[in-house]
C-alpha cells in the first residue's frame, strides 16, 4: 500500500542504541532495562514502573500480584483486543463483558450494573488512544471496593485532567507493539504503579519467581525484558510528546475534512487523546475499505468480532454472555484510516479526499 494503515518511527539514533546494547554484551533484565523503567515511571508520573515481556503479561502478572484467581469476576470491555481478556483468562477468574459507550471507552452506568459479590476489579480500556471517564471509574472503584487497572497498551501519554493516563488505579498496563505510540521495535510491556507490594510481586513473577538466581519462592514466568528493546524506548519515550502532537494535528486535520461525510471519532471528555488509531463509523465501511483499497490506501477494522462474541470465550463461559447493544451496534460501522507519526499532511489529505470522493463530495 502506498499510505499504510501503521508504519514504525525508526531513526539512526535508535540503530546506534540498538548496536550498543549489543556491544554491551548484556541482553536481559540489564542497566538499559532499569533505566528505560525509572524513566518510564517518571514519564507517567507513578513512583515505580516494571517492564515485562508484552502488554498481556502486563496485565496478567498485575492480576496475578493482585491475587485474583478462579470464583472471581473482573469486569472488561467487550470492545478491545482479545489479549485483555485473556489475561483474566489466564488467572482463572471470569471475564465480565462491559458495554461502550459514544467514545469507544467503558460505559460507567453499564460497568457498574454488572457489579455481583464476585466482582472484585476492572479493567477499563483506554481504546485507540482515548481516555476513559477518569472521574466515574474512581468514583465506582473506590464506592465498590474494587481493583482498577488501566489497559493503556493504546494511550502512551493521554492525559485526563492534566494528568497522565496510567497513573491514576492500582496499575497501568502499557504495551509497546511495532504499532503503538510508543514502540521497541518488538513485543514489550510496562506496569506502572504507585504499590510497592504489587511492584515486588511482579518482578519477581516476570522472573520465574526468584528471590535470587536459584532460589524460586512461587511458580513465576519467563515474562522479561531485553536490553535491546529497551535501549530502543529510551530514545522513544524521550519524544513521546512530540509523537503525541503529531497524531493530534493529524486527528484535527481529518475531523476538518470529514466532518459531515462520516461520524468522527469523539474528543475526551477532560483530557488529551493520542489517537493510535483514527477510527470513522459509517454504514458502507466495507465499500469504502475497498475504495480505499484501489486507491493504494490500506485501513482497519478494530476490531470486528466483540470478545463476548469470541469463540475462545463460548467455549469458556456458559450461558453465553448477554447482548451488549453499543458495541454491536458500532461493530459493523468502524473503519481505522491511516494514522501514524510520519504521516504527512498530503498523505492525510489523499485520504480525505478519496473518502470524500466515496460519498461524492469531492
Amino acid at each position: 500500500m502506498r499510505i499504510p494503515l501503521s508504519r514504525a518511527h525508526v531513526t539512526a539514533e535508535m540503530k546506534t542504541a540498538v548496536l550498543a546494547a549489543i556491544d554491551s554484551g548484556r541482553f536481559i533484565l540489564g542497566p538499559e532495562t532499569r533505566a528505560f523503567e525509572e524513566e518510564f515511571a517518571a514519564a507517567i508520573g507513578t513512583t515505580h514502573a516494571v517492564a515485562v515481556g508484552n502488554g498481556t503479561a502486563a496485565i496478567q502478572l498485575t492480576l496475578l500480584a493482585l491475587g485474583v484467581g478462579p470464583g472471581q469476576e473482573v469486569l472488561v470491555p467487550a470492545h478491545t483486543a482479545f489479549p485483555t481478556v485473556e489475561a483474566v483468562f489466564e488467572t482463572g477468574a471470569t471475564p465480565v463483558f462491559v458495554d461502550i459507550d459514544s467514545t469507544y471507552t467503558v460505559s460507567p452506568a453499564d460497568l457498574e450494573a454488572k457489579i455481583t459479590p464476585r466482582t472484585v476489579g476492572m479493567i477499563p480500556v483506554n481504546l485507540y488512544g482515548h481516555p476513559v471517564d477518569v472521574a466515574a471509574m474512581r468514583r465506582i472503584a473506590d464506592a465498590r471496593g474494587l481493583f482498577w487497572i488501566e489497559d493503556t497498551c493504546q494511550s502512551h501519554g493521554a492525559k485526563s485532567g492534566g494528568r497522565t493516563i496510567g497513573s491514576f488505579g492500582d496499575a497501568g498496563a502499557f504495551s509497546f507493539y511495532p504499532s503503538k505510540n510508543l514502540t521497541v521495535f518488538g513485543d514489550g510491556g510496562m506496569v506502572t504503579t504507585n504499590r510497592d507490594d504489587l511492584v515486588r510481586k511482579i518482578r519477581q513473577l516476570r522472573d520465574h519467581g526468584r528471590s535470587d538466581k536459584y532460589t524460586h519462592e512461587v511458580v513465576g514466568y519467563n515474562m522479561r525484558f531485553n536490553e535491546i528493546q529497551a535501549a530502543v524506548g529510551r530514545i522513544q519515550l524521550r519524544h513521546l510528546g512530540q509523537y503525541a502532537r503529531r497524531r493530534r494535528e493529524l486527528a484535527r486535520g481529518y475531523t476538518e475534512g470529514l466532518r459531515g461525510v462520516v461520524q468522527t471519532p469523539p474528543e475526551p471528555r477532560d483530557g488529551e487523546a493520542v489517537f493510535h488509531l483514527y477510527v470513522i463509523q459509517t454504514d458502507r465501511r466495507d465499500a469504502l475499505a475497498d475504495h480505499l483499497k484501489e486507491h493504494g490506501i490500506e485501513t482497519g477494522v478494530h476490531y470486528p468480532l466483540p470478545n463476548h462474541r469470541q469463540p475462545a470465550t463460548l467455549g469458556r463461559i456458559s450461558p453465553p454472555p448477554p447482548a451488549l447493544p453499543e458495541t454491536e451496534r458500532i461493530v459493523p460501522r468502524i473503519l481505522s484510516l491511516p494514522m501514524f507519526y510520519e504521516l504527512s499532511d498530503g498523505e492525510r489529505d489523499e485520504v480525505v479526499g478519496r473518502v470524500r470522493e466515496f460519498f461524492g463530495k469531492a
